[in-house]
């Protein structure tokens, strides 16, 4: 696995750990997120100050990491 693919699975665990709850939405090789529940203040801060702004090649990467919507 490559350091940015450790960072990645890095980010979307803690994002997870802190009480997020947003869910990986794979189609056609597309990825997003949706969100049906309300994250924690912490998971919300944390996707905002260390996820939100990542170029978005790395931002998919991350969520890549999150459970998907089938998982769930």
């Amino acid at each position: 696995m490559s350091t940015t693919a450790n960072r990645s699975k890095d980010l979307a665990a803690e994002y997870i750990r802190l009480g997020g709850k947003r869910r990986a939405v794979l189609d056609d090789n597309l990825v997003s997120t949706r969100e049906w529940a309300e994250d924690t203040a912490e998971a919300e801060d944390f996707w905002r100050d260390e996820i939100e702004g990542l170029p978005d090649a790395q931002r998919k990467d991350v969520e890549k990491f999150l459970p998907g919507i089938n998982a769930v």
